[in-house]
């Protein structure tokens, strides 16, 4: 643990991008999942409901479940020892910042990122917690049939006006911190030029438009269709 913490600041980004990347793939694959709670076909309940067993049961999906929680940590505490070292190394702040220098979104990554661990622990309590029976499932509209039934877990939470609105929040600033992560991840990792850093940029602002405002459907419909 301490060679894993006392690695150089270049090899901590290095790692911490490539935690990044993998989990902003999970996000793709989550939220393709996470449509189908909405009718958006005859069969989604069905859909939805094969996907989450598919990736609840299945053997190398398993293994992943590791990889990704392993990502999630890495990228958290090398996030945060990397603030930290970075307000050491500056401990008297500069009485005007040099805003044109620094992105929006780069001066408060370690507060968005923050907000985001804050809603991924709730996100845990909420569903995967109840899966291996440490919590209960929020009661609501419809029954919960087992802690499996995801289905029925998310109805109940989404139709909970109050829960929809803050998970509404709560991504928006998740897509904040994606804004930068995703150009900060490959420059991080060397991928910096004039040709395609543009590139970059343009597709890191459709991600993190994109993967939230996917996300942001499914309360919206709860609060307002369903």
């Amino acid at each position: 643990m301490s060679k894993f913490i006392h690695y150089s600041s270049l090899t901590k980004k290095y790692i911490m991008s490539i935690a990044g990347f993998f989990l902003m793939m999970f996000l793709i694959v989550h939220l393709g999942i996470n449509l189908f709670i909405l009718p958006i076909t005859e069969n989604h309940e069905d859909v939805f409901r094969n996907g989450v067993e598919f990736m609840t049961s299945n053997p190398l999906i398993k293994v992943m479940e590791v990889f990704l929680f392993a990502a999630f940590i890495i990228h958290i505490i090398y996030g945060a020892v990397l603030q930290i070292k970075n307000w050491m190394s500056r401990p008297v702040r500069y009485r005007i910042e040099g805003w044109s220098h620094t992105s929006f979104f780069s001066k408060f990554m370690i507060h968005t990122g923050i907000i985001v661990f804050i809603f991924l622990v709730i996100h845990l309590m909420n569903f995967y917690l109840v899966k291996e029976g440490f919590t209960e499932a929020l009661s609501g509209p419809v029954t919960v049939e087992n802690n499996h039934d995801f289905y029925h877990m998310a109805i109940n939470l989404f139709t909970n006006t109050t829960y929809s609105v803050i998970y509404i929040l709560f991504i928006v600033l998740l897509g904040f911190h994606l804004n930068h992560a995703f150009q900060s991840a490959f420059q991080s990792l060397g991928w910096n030029h004039s040709r395609y850093t543009p590139v970059i940029k343009a597709i890191g602002n459709i991600y993190s438009i994109v993967i939230p405002l996917g996300f942001i459907l499914i309360p919206l419909y709860f609060i307002f269709l369903y």
